[in-house]
């Protein structure tokens, strides 16, 4: 591998790595780096996934206070989400990708309306529900919720970031930071269980890896500090820009 490879992997790997901790859709930045170096398609998606987990789940544990209680709902949620993911995993080693390929500019649309308007959603629901005499709680460690997304994470993985912002959002009634918190632990566990089991196929090229991986720690610990002292509308205006900007990207990659 070349220098000028590995400077170009650990740049991405910065941008990528601070996409993941502030909104997500990192793979628009590091997916078309590790083509660039001459990685195959799928060896790619697996050397992608395996320099996103640390970065994502340091991010997380830099602002732990953020995260939900350590309680048996919180250990259902690591399991579910890792179960999830590890599914979606399997399933990716087995079946192509072009049906969720299609379907990500709809979810990716779908999840940044969704963020974008989390907070008055998540009270006309709760509202709603309070008026037919039944409580509606929503919460980050809803497995209803979270299972789906996590294997969608595990099998196809793109803009899964902003899908997980969204429903993360929705439980914390618009609460950017303790939503994106949570958005990146899942993440992180996601990813690192699903690289595990693409890395126990030997598909994973590891020189390139490394290199994005070390630009993806360094990325996901400045988008952290970043999202920790950010005003929250400046956030939601910044996450809704780049979540629509992601469905028209990949809109126009996977349907022209």
């Amino acid at each position: 591998m070349s220098l000028s490879t590995i400077v170009l992997l650990f740049i991405a790997g910065i941008g990528g790595g601070a996409l993941t901790s502030l909104v997500g859709g990192a793979a628009v930045v590091t997916y078309p780096a590790l083509i660039a170096a001459g990685i195959a398609p799928l060896p790619a998606t697996a050397c992608n996934l395996c320099a996103s987990f640390p970065g994502a789940f340091l991010a997380a544990l830099s602002d732990r206070g953020q995260l939900p209680k350590f309680d048996r709902a919180f250990v259902g949620m690591v399991l579910a989400s890792m179960l999830g993911a590890a599914l979606g995993a399997l399933l990716l080693l087995a079946t192509p990708q072009h049906v969720f390929a299609i379907l990500v500019p709809l979810l990716l649309g779908f999840a940044t309306v969704l963020f974008a308007f989390a907070k008055p959603i998540g009270d006309w629901l709760r509202a709603r529900a309070h008026s037919k005499g039944r409580a509606i709680d929503f919460s980050v460690t809803n497995l209803k919720m979270l299972l789906p997304v996590s294997f969608y994470g595990g099998y196809f993985g793109a803009g899964v970031g902003v899908l997980l912002l969204a429903v993360m959002t929705l439980a914390t009634r618009g609460d950017y930071r303790s939503a994106n918190v949570a958005k990146n632990l899942v993440t992180s566990l996601n990813s690192g269980v699903a690289a595990a089991i693409l890395i126990s196929q030997g598909i994973v090229v590891w020189p390139e890896t490394l290199a994005l991986m070390a630009g993806s720690i360094v990325g996901g610990q400045l988008g952290a500090s970043i999202a920790r002292v950010a005003p929250r509308e400046v956030m939601r205006i910044a996450v809704t820009a780049v979540g629509a900007l992601l469905t028209f990207y990949f809109a126009w990659h996977y349907w022209f």
